[in-house]
């Protein structure tokens, strides 16, 4: 039976069950709509925006760490307007401010999303993902940071609107103009390029723990296989980086041998320890890749015997 006593913020009334888990926390959490812009416009407070997702366990483990805390939660309501957005009902919010976790982090985003914005526009000027209660594993401890992103925000306000005007001029420039140019094919080159500097030849993959699918690099190096085959040069290379990495991950531990499907990714290198957490959005276009491989090769991608170890460049 609930608790009628808890207390409820604004959540509590929301159509997201993601959104109604924190009802009943201590944060005066706001969705997102034009009640809580209007109020950090009047009230020349910085938006707190934190986005997650019901299944995402660190979304969980940072709600049950701080946001169920008193004390933290007694810091963001004196310091900001808090908002909680479900990124299953608002996947365009969770696009714009990934992308900008991207431009300002200098690295891959993700889930719990925290990003702080500027009351008047809703630009951010920090944003991270997981922070933890008490500093660890290189990163502060999050009270210390909302402390520190309040006193940035009053003190150095001209910093923060010259990094926001850099940061929209990025954006823009990354979003296509459709002016109809068919673009040429260096970024794809340089793409490929990347790729094989960043791939594990041992275990497949891209770059070190954790490893994630990276569905679209499969996708790309399979399509740029599939041309240059066309063109009667094959890159055998770009090949083997998709078949080599799909066979270890169904061998391993990153796919689920008894229920079926991809888990989201692993937390080790040799894809064996999966974070056990299973998304249409990843097994869908994995279903994909797996069937583009037959067609490409003509079988599958794990065959009857294990695949000989080769190194790029071999023949």
């Amino acid at each position: 039976m609930s608790d009628s006593t808890a207390p409820r913020n604004r959540l509590a009334d929301a159509t997201s069950p993601y959104l109604r888990q924190h009802a009943a926390k201590p944060i005066d959490w706001w969705p997102w709509c034009a009640e809580a812009l209007a109020l950090a416009c009047d009230q020349d407070r910085p938006i707190l925006l934190s986005i997650g997702y019901s299944a995402c366990h660190w979304c969980h483990v940072m709600a049950h760490e701080s946001f169920e805390d008193p004390r933290t939660a007694q810091v963001m309501n004196r310091l900001f307007v808090n908002i909680k957005v479900n990124r299953e009902e608002r996947p365009d919010l969770d696009k714009i401010y990934q992308s900008a976790h991207q431009l300002l982090a200098k690295r891959p985003g993700g889930w719990p999303l925290t990003v702080f914005l500027t009351p008047d526009d809703q630009r951010p000027f920090f944003a991270g993902t997981y922070f933890p209660p008490a500093p660890k594993h290189g990163l502060p401890a999050f009270s210390q940071l909302l402390e520190g992103v309040a006193t940035a925000y009053r003190e150095r306000g001209d910093a923060i609107r010259e990094q926001n005007r850099a940061l929209m001029d990025t954006l823009a420039r990354l979003t296509p103009g459709g002016d109809g140019e068919i673009p040429d094919a260096v970024p794809l080159a340089a793409a490929r390029r990347q790729l094989t500097d960043e791939f594990d030849p041992v275990h497949g993959g891209f770059e070190s723990a954790p490893k994630f699918p990276h569905v679209t690099d499969l996708e790309l190096l399979l399509r740029h296989y599939a041309a240059s085959r066309a063109d009667g040069a094959p890159d055998r290379d770009a090949l083997h980086m998709v078949t080599f990495t799909l066979e270890h991950m169904i061998r391993g531990g990153l796919m689920d041998q008894l229920g079926g499907g991809f888990c989201r990714y692993s937390v080790d290198d040799l894809w064996m320890i999966p974070h056990f957490e299973k998304m249409l959005y990843d097994n869908g276009p994995l279903l994909a890749l797996c069937c583009d491989v037959w067609q490409v090769t003509g079988g599958p991608p794990v065959p009857g015997r294990r695949r000989r170890h080769r190194r790029l460049g071999d023949a």
